[in-house]
């Protein structure tokens, strides 16, 4: 893990790069880590498109900022760090905007065609398990099972304590094996 380490001389090259605003630079970042960042959003929003809208808005803050950067920390923690926060901020304006919406919903048309906005069919089962998740329980789940991040790793992410990310984990991992064997009969007792 490179949690505490330099950046790796690829690493340091892209950020000099961006820093001297190089758009080649600037393409290598986002090619370097765009998986990396989809990964984290699309776990905590939830869907691809909303995702795309997080990923975009968190290069956009990386370049602004990456003058701030710290090089004797981890990029990648802090660019993750800025990829689940525009996330939540994501997650925010949605709710934000469906009370908003659903107060202003006094047309039936309105309702009727907000009523089923996936008609394709059931969603795959493991989105449907993430979704019972809370953004910081998906989030450290993602970080800890997809990249292998420690409580520690995952702590700087979420700005938490390492205990507490280790809490997240343990309760998504119980949340998801409860359903599993519930709801889903797909775990054996175990």
């Amino acid at each position: 893990m490179e949690n505490g380490k330099k950046p790796s001389v690829d690493e340091r090259e892209i950020i000099e790069g961006c820093l001297r605003g190089s758009p080649v630079s600037n393409r290598a970042m986002v090619e370097a880590f765009g998986n990396l960042v989809m990964s984290v959003a699309l776990n905590v929003v939830g869907n691809r498109q909303d995702a795309e809208d997080v990923c975009q808005e968190t290069f956009l803050q990386v370049f602004r900022r990456l003058d701030r950067y710290d090089p004797a920390r981890s990029f990648k923690t802090w660019l993750l760090t800025i990829a689940y926060r525009r996330s939540l901020d994501m997650l925010r304006k949605k709710r934000r905007f469906s009370e908003f919406s659903s107060k202003a919903r006094h047309e039936p048309a309105v309702a009727e065609r907000g009523a089923n906005p996936h008609p394709a069919g059931p969603e795959p089962l493991p989105s449907a398990l993430l979704k019972t998740l809370s953004p910081r329980e998906r989030t450290a789940l993602c970080l800890w099972a997809n990249e292998g991040y420690t409580a520690r790793d995952i702590s700087e992410v979420l700005a938490c304590s390492a205990s507490t990310a280790r809490v997240y984990l343990f309760n998504a991992r119980r949340k998801i094996k409860t359903l599993l064997e519930n709801d889903h009969g797909l775990l054996q007792n175990g």
